[in-house]
This record gives structure tokens, sequence and C-alpha cells, in this order.
């Protein structure tokens, strides 16, 4: 299946489980596993979370900024990626000036 990013509209979800500003997703849902593309602008974050069920593996396509992982932070840039298995937590933060765009499969 292909899935066309490039032609949908972004979703304003603000306030992204309990984070600060606006998070911009493009998301494809079958059901069971979620596929999307994301764009953090400056200063916003995804709150921290738990994957209680499933597991999430974020790829950072441009910018820079950090990540929490299981309460540790770090730094996260264009080219890296963060996983995050089932039973633990992550928060995504946009720490920079520039928009934190990336593309994440939860499953």
């Amino acid at each position: 299946m292909i899935y066309d990013f490039k032609n949908e509209t972004p979703e304003a979800l603000p306030n992204f489980k309990g984070g600060e500003g606006e998070f911009l997703a493009k998301i494809h849902f079958d059901g069971l596993n979620k596929i999307l593309h994301g764009t953090l602008p400056p200063h916003a974050t995804i709150g921290l979370h738990t994957h209680e069920s499933d597991s999430e593996i974020i790829y950072i396509l441009s910018g820079h900024g950090s990540v929490i992982d299981d309460g540790e932070l770090f730094a996260l840039e264009a080219g890296q990626c963060q996983y995050c298995p089932k039973g633990h937590s992550h928060s995504l933060i946009n720490d920079s000036e520039e928009d934190l765009v990336f593309f994440a499969v939860v499953g």
C-alpha cells in the first residue's frame, strides 16, 4: 500500500499528550497501526506519555530537538531515530527556532 502524505492536509493537535503548543500531523491509521508525518513547531512539545500496549519509532527528517526517554534527556537531530518500546515512556521537545519534522510509526 502506498500512502501519499504530500497530498494530505495536516491536522492541528493542540497540547498533544499534555504537551506545549500545537503539533501538526498527517496520520494514517489502519485500525492497528498509526503511520504519521509530524511537524513540531519551535518550542512546542509532545507531552510525556507511556506506551502501555504498543511501541513507537520516531525518525527525524529535519530540524533538531530533544527527547525524554525513560526520564533521561537526549539531543535528537535529522537522521536519528528514537525507539520507545512497549512499557516505556517518552516526550518529544522542539527546543530550537526551526520546525522539527519527523516520521513515526506506532504499533
